[in-house]
Formats: structure tokens, C-alpha cells, sequence
């Protein structure tokens, strides 16, 4: 479940309450707790609701300015169920603290490299975690969709294989593209001695 950074800040500093989401099949179930960019958000509760049912009320409490703004929202979607979600701040998000931490011992670095590396191992595609880093280090805040293009990969795997490098602390999402984090940024450097 993907949220806007102004929406995330709703939810951090309590002013969101709620989300709406149309899918076929729901994505998240009560009690879920998702990393986000800025967060862990924890789902209260999840039920089925139709276009009528949806107050003025609850879409200000989804972060929308009016009703009308979020039913826009929600018609760019053709097919699937609407969902009114309940959604509530959890607690900071642990790879914010991991991307800081820039004194790495020999040993947090094996260890690092040894994660790489078997990320690397049970990839279809091969070796992909150095050029991923490399590509983010030198085109910060590129569009996923563009970053693809000039990597010659598909987007959506590549989106995943950037989630693994960010669950890391080595990439840092923005709500356009990706950058480097203090960590990644080291770790880039030792890895690029070594390879």
C-alpha cells in the first residue's frame, strides 16, 4: 500500500485517520504494519464500502480537501471494490536510523557485503546490487520509470530490487525517485574499491 508523503505526515502527526483504496483484491489486513518512507504505519481496521456511503467528513479525514477530490481519485481506477481503511502512526521507521549509521565496523561491512551478495546469488538476472547503487549515486531523484530505461531493466523489478537495497538502509525514497543514503554512500565507496 503506497502513500503520498503528505498523506504519511497526516498520519504521523495524527490529522489523517483514514484511506480509501479501490482493488480487486484488498492488499493490507487488520493489523498489518507497513514501512513507509517516513514511518511504520499500523491498519486498524480494513471493511468494504460504496462511492455513496463515503462522507465529505471522511474524505477530509483521508487528507482530501473535499469528497469530490477523493471520488477523482478513486474513479481513475475502473474496476474493483472500495475500501475505507483506518490507519494510525505506528512508529519511526528502523531503516531511517540503519541509513545514518556510517561507522561501519569490518565486521557490519562483511556482513553488509554478505547480504549483497546473496541478494546478488538468487537473482535470475545475476549481479545487480553494485549497479543499482551506482545508477541511484549518479541520477538522484530520477523517476523510476526513466532510471529503467537507462538501465535497460524492467521498471517494476527494478522498484523491488531497490525496496531490498532501502530494507538495507542504502537507498532513501523520495516521491520522485530514489537517492543514496549516508550508509549506501559508504558502502558504495568500499564496495566499488573491491570490485
Amino acid at each position: 500500500m503506497i502513500f503520498k508523503l503528505a498523506h504519511l505526515e497526516g498520519i504521523k502527526a495524527g490529522e489523517i485517520t483514514l484511506a480509501f483504496r479501490k482493488w480487486k483484491k484488498p492488499t493490507v489486513r487488520k493489523g498489518s504494519r507497513i514501512k513507509t518512507a517516513i514511518a511504520v504505519i499500523e491498519i486498524s481496521d480494513i471493511s468494504e464500502i460504496s462511492l455513496e456511503e463515503i462522507t465529505n467528513s471522511a474524505a477530509v479525514k483521508a487528507g482530501f480537501e473535499s469528497l469530490e477530490k477523493l471520488l477523482e481519485t478513486l474513479n481513475t481506477i475502473n474496476e474493483g471494490t472500495i475500501y475505507k481503511i483506518e490507519v494510525r502512526y505506528y512508529s519511526e521507521d528502523p531503516r531511517i536510523a540503519l541509513r545514518e549509521h556510517t561507522d561501519l565496523t569490518e565486521k557490519d561491512f562483511q556482513l553488509l557485503k554478505n547480504k549483497l551478495e546473496r541478494l546478488d546469488k538468487y537473482c535470475k538476472e545475476g549481479r545487480w546490487t553494485l549497479a543499482v547503487l551506482k545508477a541511484i549515486h549518479d541520477n538522484p531523484k530520477l523517476r523510476a520509470a526513466d532510471l529503467a530505461v537507462k538501465m535497460n531493466k524492467e521498471k517494476d523489478g527494478l522498484k523491488i530490487n531497490i525496496r531490498k537495497l532501502k530494507n538495507l538502509g542504502l537507498t532513501i525514497s523520495h516521491e520522485v525517485g530514489y537517492t543514496i543514503s549516508p550508509m549506501g554512500e559508504l558502502a558504495l565507496k568500499r564496495l566499488s574499491m573491491n570490485d
